[in-house]
């Protein structure tokens, strides 16, 4: 299991069209995806579950990741939140 805590920088954090990119590539890999929020966790996969988290700029979060290419999903779902756009 990989996991990794990231500042998120996009410019309206992970609301509507962010959050939809962030499912989108999230959806490219064979792991087990999370996002967590505080004390919420949820299926970094899912579109709704990602925007119930409502994360906005600047929010710390973790990245969770399971699974054969764990370690990749991980770093671009990195490079995706603290890219700031």
């Amino acid at each position: 299991m990989a996991e990794k805590t990231v500042e998120v920088k996009m410019k309206t954090g992970l609301q509507a069209r962010q959050a939809a990119l962030f499912v989108q590539e999230a959806n490219k890999f064979s792991a087990d995806v999370f996002i967590k929020k505080e004390d919420r966790q949820v299926n970094a996969k899912s579109i709704m579950g990602v925007m119930s988290l409502a994360i906005a700029r600047g929010t710390d979060v973790t990245l969770i990741a399971e699974g054969i290419d764990e370690d990749q999903a991980i770093d671009t779902l990195t490079l995706l939140v603290e890219k700031e756009n």
